[in-house]
């Protein structure tokens, strides 16, 4: 499936890290995040392997973060995630993920953190 299809034409804003990608797009309501993740982790991964960007086979991990946002928020989340490259300059993507977890009082175990 092609990578516009799967993300229903509505990428918003998307940022690569060497260690994590931020995408933020809009899913219509029938569309699940886990699917959209898998289709994405499976397109990208096919593609960076059919065109051997690395010496080695690409794999992504296999977790996920997933966060919710409301329409009045689309700017300053598209801000925030085109800005990440001067971001991570001062906060590191570990503490910063886990900073997130708790501002939404996200329960979570480290054991199954990275």
């Amino acid at each position: 499936m092609e990578l516009y299809r799967i993300i229903n034409r509505k990428p918003l804003a998307i940022y690569c890290n060497p260690d994590h990608v931020h995408i933020l797009i809009g899913l219509h309501p029938s569309l699940a995040i886990s699917d959209i993740v898998r289709d994405i982790k499976a397109s990208s991964s096919k593609f960076i392997n059919e065109n051997q960007w690395l010496k080695r086979k690409f794999n992504w991990q296999e977790g996920y973060g997933a966060f919710t946002y409301s329409k009045s928020q689309i700017d300053s989340v598209v801000n925030y995630i085109l800005s990440q490259q001067q971001h991570h300059r001062k906060v590191g993507f570990k503490e910063e993920y886990i900073d997130i977890l708790h501002k939404f009082n996200i329960e979570f175990d480290d054991k199954y953190l990275f």
